[in-house]
């Protein structure tokens, strides 16, 4: 997954240079998430789960602010009450963040979408909907890492960091949900520019 991460590094980049010009309220949330590399937008929706004490998956505004701070985005008061009512359609207070997240992540083709679902469920052999480490075993090999190599990791090792490439970097609970796998490289697509050229490379990654 090596050119994974080089894709993250010049998604960084590129978000970094943009935040610069970008007026837009939501694309500079966006920017911001996306300068933090593929895991920033599942971070922030990690940090929102956590928040979300009654697990009713909404947030007042109070909460959001609150969320956006916590995860360190540089958001005016005035700038997240604008995106606050974007998404308080009804104008009940209240914001589904499922919803908020999915409209975060930079859009993505239908033909993007499905690959990344086909390498979803190649991982999870199980097909119980979540990735753990069990599901790895035989479709991941850990032999050819380097740190597996040297004797300084165990197998075990070398896939909790393989699963902690798409959990936060805030809550690693060692397992991978669809919607964090599809966050993670949402943000990987946000830097290549062609279908094409993401679809062979999450195919050749996961050999589909």
């Amino acid at each position: 997954m090596s050119g994974t991460s080089r894709h993250d590094r010049e998604m960084v980049m590129q978000a970094k240079k943009n935040l610069n010009s970008c007026t837009d309220p939501i694309e500079k949330l966006r920017l911001q998430c996306l300068a933090r590399g593929s895991a920033g937008i599942k971070g922030l929706g990690r940090i929102f789960r956590i928040m979300d004490d009654d697990n009713n998956r909404t947030l007042d505004f109070k909460e959001f602010s609150k969320g956006l701070n916590d995860f360190g985005l540089m958001i005016e008061k005035q700038e997240a009450q604008e995106i606050f009512a974007i998404f308080d359609k009804d104008g009940s207070g209240t914001i589904d963040f499922d919803e908020f997240l999915v409209t975060l992540r930079p859009p993505m083709s239908k033909a993007r979408k499905e690959v990344i679902i086909q390498a979803f469920r190649k991982l999870d052999k199980s097909g119980d909907g979540i990735v753990t480490i069990e599901d790895l075993q035989g479709v991941y090999n850990a032999k050819y890492h380097p740190k597996y190599k040297n004797g300084e990791w165990t197998e075990d090792q070398v896939f909790r960091s393989f699963l902690d490439n798409f959990d936060s970097p805030y809550d690693k609970d060692g397992k991978v949900t669809p919607e964090e796998f599809t966050n993670y490289y949402a943000g990987v697509s946000a830097s290549i520019d062609t279908d094409i050229y993401f679809i062979t490379m999450m195919r050749n990654a996961w050999k589909l």
